[in-house]
């Protein structure tokens, strides 16, 4: 296990400008803890302070971003199976180990907080991050660790409205988690998921108002998504959302879809054309997507393998986020 701890002042954002004086605790108490190993009480004695307010601070520290940790074991198979990732689709993968009787929901869950503390490596200043909304992101979202930039973007890849809602409140929440985390600008997209008509789409897209969002989505650094499954345990929100009708389902159906990256659906084979749903969608091409350097993927259950492998084939991944139990399931599954 190696890990960091910054001993420069620490980012300053709206989460922690309020806060100064506990952030030089967080600091000082990890460096006792974590580089001295000083025991809690120790600790406590030292700042003045209870046992409970160290084990907080610690937890400060973490979640700040002024204690990395990573952990490297050569006995596991977590590094073959990157390897094995790398050489059969070319992406970087970071390997999540999950007990494989917890339910999805849990892995979900897990998933999620390693890709919430990974983002920060990807995440610098004068970037442009892209964001398909969604369960996979809205989870990441509640775990996100700081870390200040300047002169960033966060920008919508998809609308989300519906019949029902505007989809603002929903898919501004995730947003905005991540523009506090990063203190970047958040551009939303303001548009249905999908239109009734495509004609009303290509009238839409013609704004200079949509144009906007479009051209920062055809020049943002990094991308990060979820996959949207109609097979997943943990429904994606696309499909449980008041997104479809029953006539969308019945189309997507026979346009042979397994999921879908910020409302574009695919196939296994990773083609997108012809498919009636994506003249209506709000979302990028998978052309567009493809330009981004990095193209950040999360995928927890074995229940998104069909998704997974046609997102693959599509070359929609440049690094993969994964449980390492679907991760074996995608290799098996390949298998001759």
């Amino acid at each position: 296990m190696t890990m960091g701890i910054s001993g420069a002042k620490p980012p300053v954002s709206d989460s922690t400008a309020a806060h100064p004086l506990k952030n030089l605790d967080a600091l000082r108490a990890a460096q006792l803890y974590y580089l001295q190993d000083q025991t809690m009480e120790t600790i406590a004695h030292e700042l003045g302070t209870s046992r409970s307010s160290v084990s907080r601070l610690l937890t400060h520290a973490r979640a700040t971003g002024l204690v990395e940790i990573h952990v490297k074991s050569p006995l596991d198979q977590t590094n073959q199976l990157q390897r094995d990732l790398r050489d059969r689709f070319g992406i970087t993968s970071h390997i999540v180990p999950v007990a494989g009787q917890i339910s999805d929901v849990d892995r979900l869950e897990r998933v999620a907080i390693t890709a919430a503390r990974l983002l920060v490596q990807f995440i610098d200043s004068n970037m442009i991050l892209g964001i398909a909304w969604g369960s996979t992101i809205g989870a990441i979202s509640r775990h996100l660790v700081i870390k200040a930039t300047t002169n960033s973007q966060i920008v919508q890849l998809n609308g989300a409205g519906n019949t029902q809602s505007t989809g603002i409140d929903y898919s501004s929440e995730i947003l905005q988690r991540f523009g506090a985390a990063f203190g970047a600008t958040v551009q939303q997209f303001p548009v249905p998921a999908f239109f009734d008509k495509s004609s009303t789409r290509d009238a839409v897209w013609e704004e200079r108002s949509t144009q906007r969002i479009v051209d920062l989505q055809r020049r943002m650094d990094v991308a990060l998504f979820g996959l949207g499954s109609p097979f997943a345990e943990v429904p994606s929100r696309v499909y449980i959302g008041e997104y479809l009708e029953p006539t969308d389902y019945q189309s997507l159906s026979e346009s042979g879809v397994v999921g879908d990256v910020a409302t574009v659906f695919y196939r296994e084979d990773g083609t997108s054309n012809d498919i009636p749903m994506n003249d209506r969608g709000s979302g990028p091409a998978l052309s567009i997507l493809r330009r981004a350097a990095r193209r950040i993927g999360v995928v927890s259950g074995i229940s998104k393998l069909p998704a997974l492998r046609g997102a693959l084939a599509a070359n929609v991944i440049t690094d993969l986020i994964i449980d390492d139990e679907t991760a074996r399931a995608l290799l098996e599954s390949l298998a001759p």
